[in-house]
């Protein structure tokens, strides 16, 4: 195929497609036997989707008289899909690294809320920061999680709690979408916690009344473009029937439903996303024997967090049920002031030892199932013929040291790739080859 190409990776010890059949979501037996292959290239064109992928032979007879912009030589390393973070908190302002020595000495998520810290402590800083203050240490925030191999990340609002700053947070996460190299799922978060001076039933009127309407006013002309809605399903914040009106509201001007439930007491919020038709809910620490079997029925992801049920010190949520009955389990790094980590490969990680996936199981969640609870599993999550060009290459011959190594990714992810453009690349470099 003559012509101009953005991009040619050559050689790969090992070309991790994750799926190999066009699938949309991997389950039970699914994820946990992904497609690879070895010895193999893969092309990305000028548009920055994928071309073609296959044995690096027949790739370069089909491609014998191309041009490219960039040649890698991938011998000895393997390719991946980028990485999905399918759930993450990182517009704000107000370090809550102060806390962690609260919780070391025993103190729960309420009872730091509840002596002054917690989300409203976030919630004063970052209503009274610029909105440049804020588009820096986003744009910060998204470089290191890019430099740790995710190129796909979901951003929620949710530090205003009232119209003026969530909006502020939403047109940040805009131009984080317009100006960078890293794809962005936004998800508008009002309902994160009831705001001081109102109930929950104010706030719940106020977001449907005002928040709402001026989000689909905003999206109509064009300046912000949401994707989902998410509200904190939680006893002493927004109860099930506040949730059901908010989430409603949400998908009747088109937001997809991907919300927090079941976390710190069971709810019935998977039940509740599950009649909705909600997309994915996160966190299930506390998900009943009910809702997983309704969650697997409806098709609707479970987005685990292990970050959160670690540093919480919380019950593990039942990751090996919820995959042995069939529920699309995704993953994510609930990076926010509460939980401060960057890293999808650690997610993963913690996701096999703690949530006792195995880690083709983490994988496929840190990919294609990921990409799904962000209804963008059709363009990403795996290396597939069309495709966008989300990669990166691991200075390893075999996959499975991204999960295996515990930190340390500075030196393991030689490139990530956006659209077949190289975004990030780490000293070790790699060897450069034309033909």
């Amino acid at each position: 195929m003559a012509g101009p190409h953005r991009l040619l990776l050559e050689n790969a010890e090992q070309l991790v497609l994750v799926c190999g059949r066009g699938e949309r979501c991997l389950r039970r037996e699914g994820a946990g036997s992904l497609a690879v292959l070895r010895g193999a290239s893969l092309v990305v064109g000028l548009d920055g989707c994928i071309k073609a992928v296959g044995q690096a032979d027949v790739i370069r007879n089909q491609f014998s008289g191309a041009t490219f912009e960039r040649i890698i030589d991938c011998s000895g390393k393997c390719v991946l899909p980028g990485l999905v973070d399918a759930h993450t908190h990182p517009v704000w302002a107000g370090d809550r690294v102060h806390e962690f020595a609260m919780k070391l000495a025993g103190a729960s998520y309420m009872e730091i809320h509840q002596a002054g810290g917690g989300i409203h402590y976030t919630v004063e800083h970052t209503r009274n920061a610029t909105e440049e203050e804020l588009f820096n240490t986003f744009k910060h925030r998204l470089e290191r999680m890019r430099r740790a191999g995710s190129t796909l990340v979901e951003c929620k609002s949710g530090y205003g709690l009232n119209l003026e700053t969530e909006l502020k947070m939403l047109r940040v996460i805009e131009r984080a979408k317009q100006s960078m190299d890293i794809g962005i799922s936004s998800t508008y978060c009002g309902a994160h916690f009831v705001p001081k001076g109102k109930t929950a039933t104010e706030a719940t009127e106020d977001i449907i009344n005002n928040h709402l309407p001026k989000l689909k006013e905003l999206k109509l002309s064009g300046e912000i473009h949401v994707n989902n809605i998410d509200v904190f399903c939680e006893k002493g914040v927004f109860d099930l029937e506040s949730t059901r009106k908010i989430l409603q509201a949400g998908k009747d001007i088109g937001l997809q439903i991907n919300f927090h439930g079941d976390e710190l007491h069971p709810m019935k919020s998977a039940e509740l996303g599950a009649e909705l038709g909600a997309l994915a809910i996160s966190h299930l620490e506390e998900v009943s024997d009910e809702g997983i079997a309704a969650m697997a029925r409806a098709k609707c992801a479970a987005v685990l967090l292990p970050t959160t049920a670690y540093m919480l010190r919380l019950k593990q949520p039942p990751a090996r049920k919820m995959l042995e009955e069939g529920v699309i389990v995704a993953l994510g790094s609930d990076f926010n002031p509460n939980a401060y980590c960057f890293s999808m490969p650690m997610v993963m990680h913690l996701a096999c030892v703690n949530l006792k996936m195995s880690m083709n199981e983490a994988l496929a969640a840190a990919t294609i199932n990921a990409a799904y609870a962000l209804g963008k599993s059709d363009t990403h999550g795996s290396i597939e013929t069309g495709k966008q060009g989300d990669l990166i290459i691991i200075n390893a011959s075999r996959w499975e040291h991204l999960i295996y190594q515990f930190g340390g990714h500075e030196a393991l992810i030689n490139y990530v790739i956006f659209k077949g453009k190289v975004v990030y690349q780490n000293e070790r470099g790699g060897t450069m080859s034309s033909y």
